[in-house]
């Protein structure tokens, strides 16, 4: 074999070894973009549902306000029970929400430990 095929065949080596490299580092980065993406729309979510607590907590506010004039106990009122049990419902949402994001950034950054080890 002479150094011209020799050089041939090492670089036609070389080049399918970066394809399968390439398309190994695209499915990495898609499966990173996905989980990204999911980690996203829970913060975005759980975002939400905090703007929701707070209009809740706001009428609660207003609520107990207007009966505390008019009643001994605003909070033997079923508005203001109806308010509290929507608030802690969320509250429990939220809760749950965090603790997937939470669990999802573990994951993620135990596979970044992973991959750099290679």
């Amino acid at each position: 074999m002479d150094f011209w095929e020799k050089v041939k065949r090492d670089i036609q080596r070389g080049i399918r070894e970066g394809i399968g490299v390439v398309k190994e580092g695209v499915t990495v980065v898609k499966e990173k973009a996905e989980e990204l993406t999911e980690e996203g729309k829970k913060k975005l979510r759980v975002f939400e549902l905090k703007t929701k607590v707070q209009r809740e907590i706001a009428e609660l506010g207003g609520k107990v306000y207007d009966l505390s004039s008019k009643v001994k106990n605003p909070m033997l009122d079923s508005k203001v029970k109806a308010i509290i049990s929507r608030v802690k419902k969320i509250e429990t949402q939220i809760a749950k929400l965090e603790g997937k994001v939470k669990g999802t950034t573990r994951k993620v950054a135990k596979k970044r430990t992973v991959k750099s080890n290679k």
